[in-house]
């Protein structure tokens, strides 16, 4: 085995090794060839080489996303770093584990002038869950040669290994080490370890120096408060306008009994996103297609007594509008971490997971007799047969085409949506049960979107489709600069030449310094992107040839395929706004 000379690269991976943490994308450099020799070196590891440090960290987020455990990132010294901080933000809103390993030079020449150089400790701390500084190693005495340092840093290393320290530093850089991935591990989130090399990078040997030492994770065991419990289920059998509101959540976290006991109450209703794979015919899908159309007494109709929530971020700007305006009496969040005030109603949160929740409080509560989940249920009927109707008669447009896609989409594969109207668009459709959907939803970026969904492409036995407006194509485009791209891979490009979403907020349009600076429009493509990076390409601008392309598309081919559907960015808006009105 090979591995880099300097004790603390050696560490750092063993260190990963021994937490399990597998996956390493690393990003090229000179100050972090200690880390890239010990992780390409390892068999155990499996390495990516992505040049973009924004896309590689998206790409990392990807494979944490699919995988569930920490994915590592390694990279050189400087603005590197700073490229990373997208896909870190995303990553602690959206507690997904990244482990950050930034290569750093040692402390004497930070501050001073010296090319490749910022000052890498904390530069993430306010989103970050955990940041360890390490300690340089200490050369032998020996080997110190005058010229290379100021004096009194030689005179300082030479103090600090006759004193003992050399020891010391080791232990406090395990210790960090140790506590980064942990914390990564607990909390489901990113951590940065900030590594400070001194040359010779590039040294190996056969053996290692260290034995490093790895400590265990301390999780608290699951539980709840009896008090807090038996109010919970006093206040739930009393109530007769219970809703059940979901973000975020992956696939089959949630155990079915618990499901089907919620959609057989007739005093609860329980909506559900797009991102919350949750899926029950007796749930309410397509949160805005129901909330959209209704006036004041409607919405008091609507309005909760008990608000639950558990999941992640919401995306439908028209019940959090809803639910801020018709606050609930009570507002419960169910989650390990943090609960967001997003309603500005919270008053219990339940540390805890939905699953241990339930399974303390469904047996002590019971059905209450209410017509709140009939009288919605009619609504819902009455709802999707207006979608229909509206859907059969309106020309191309982009809601003509998420029908027709999302329709297309095979059973039992995995949908990356894009952000701003993508995701938007999706949530006025019922899904294919069978879907795994994924969105950035953290901090709803339209960065980042391509190369998390090749992460999570690369890593899964599924195959994935990406659906993406143009705006968000081309801004990740970099992320098609990557060798490991499954060739069953799916990118939907709906170009509507600008930022289509604006047009659909208030504002004046059709103006010079709307369409420059808002709408930004473009008569840009993905043609000549798709030659470059080997994938197939296939544009389509009506109806027919869109069902005609969509009928090979998710064949099997020698490359990856990208379909770019062409609409009328002129008729988007008015045929979403007038579907509002449509469906009432």
């Amino acid at each position: 085995m090979i591995y880099s000379k300097i004790p603390l690269a050696q560490t750092v991976t063993q260190l990963c090794k021994s937490k399990g943490v597998k996956h390493i994308v690393i990003s090229p450099g000179s100050r972090n060839a200690p880390l890239t020799i010990g992780f390409t070196n390892n068999n155990y590891f499996k390495c990516y080489s992505i040049v973009d440090e924004r896309c590689a960290a998206f790409f990392a987020l990807g494979i944490a996303q699919k995988t569930q455990q920490p994915t590592a990132l390694v990279c050189t010294s400087g603005s590197a770093l700073l490229n990373y901080y997208p896909a870190v933000a995303e990553a602690f809103y959206s507690d997904i584990p990244l482990i950050v390993l930034s290569a750093d030079r040692p402390k004497h020449l930070i501050g001073i002038g010296d090319g490749q150089t910022i000052n890498q400790k904390h530069v993430f701390k306010n989103h970050i869950l955990y940041s360890a500084n390490l300690k340089l190693d200490l050369k032998e005495v020996d080997t110190f040669e005058e010229e290379e340092l100021p004096i009194f840093k030689n005179l300082e290393n030479k103090v600090e290994t006759l004193l003992g320290l050399k020891t010391s530093i080791e232990e406090y850089n395990e210790e960090a080490i140790n506590e980064a991935i942990n914390v990564s591990l607990l909390q489901n989130g990113p951590v940065h370890i900030n590594v400070p090399f001194d040359e010779p990078l590039y040294d190996m040997v056969r053996e290692l120096s260290v034995n490093p030492q790895s400590v265990p994770m301390k999780d608290k065991p699951l539980h709840i408060d009896d008090s807090v419990l038996t109010s919970c289920i006093q206040d739930w059998n009393t109530a007769k306008r219970k809703m059940v509101l979901v973000g975020v959540k992956q696939p089959n976290h949630i155990e079915k009994r618990w499901l089907d006991m919620l959609a057989a109450d007739d005093s609860v209703i329980v909506f559900t996103e797009t991102t919350s794979n949750l899926y029950h015919e007796g749930f309410f899908p397509s949160i805005d297609k129901i909330i959209a159309p209704l006036d004041h007494d409607e919405l008091s109709k609507l309005q909760p007594e008990i608000l639950l929530t558990f999941g992640g971020l919401i995306v439908s700007k028209k019940i959090k509008a809803f639910l801020r305006k018709y606050k609930p009496k009570q507002h419960w969040h169910i989650d390990l971490k943090k609960a967001n005030d997003t309603f500005f109603s919270l008053n219990n949160f339940i540390e805890t997971t939905p699953n241990y929740f339930f399974s303390k409080f469904f047996p002590e509560v019971k059905r209450v007799n209410s017509d709140y989940k009939p009288y919605w249920n009619h609504i819902k009927v009455y709802r999707d047969s207006k979608h229909k109707a509206y859907l059969d008669g309106i020309d191309f447009c982009d809601l003509k085409v998420f029908d027709a896609l999302l329709k297309a989409l095979p059973d039992h594969t995995v949908l990356q949506l894009g952000n701003s109207s993508t995701v938007r668009y999706a949530q006025l459709f019922d899904l294919n049960e069978s879907l795994d959907v994924f969105c950035n939803r953290g901090t709803s970026g339209i960065d980042g979107s391509t190369a998390t969904a090749i992460g999570y492409a690369v890593v899964s036995d599924k195959q994935t489709t990406l659906i993406s407006g143009d705006l968000s194509f081309i801004y990740d485009s970099n992320a098609l600069w990557n060798n490991y791209i499954p060739k069953n891979f799916r990118i939907i490009v709906i170009n509507n030449q600008g930022g289509g979403i604006f047009r659909i907020l208030p504002g004046h349009k059709d103006t010079e310094n709307f369409d420059t600076y808002f709408e930004t429009n473009h008569q840009l493509t993905a043609e000549h992107l798709c030659k470059m990076y080997g994938f197939e390409y296939k544009a389509v601008s009506s109806e027919t040839d869109l069902e005609q392309a969509l009928e090979t598309f998710y064949s099997n081919g020698g490359q990856p395929k990208l379909l770019e559907v062409f609409t009328p960015k002129n008729l988007n808006d008015e045929v979403l706004l007038n579907y509002f009105r449509c469906i009432s």
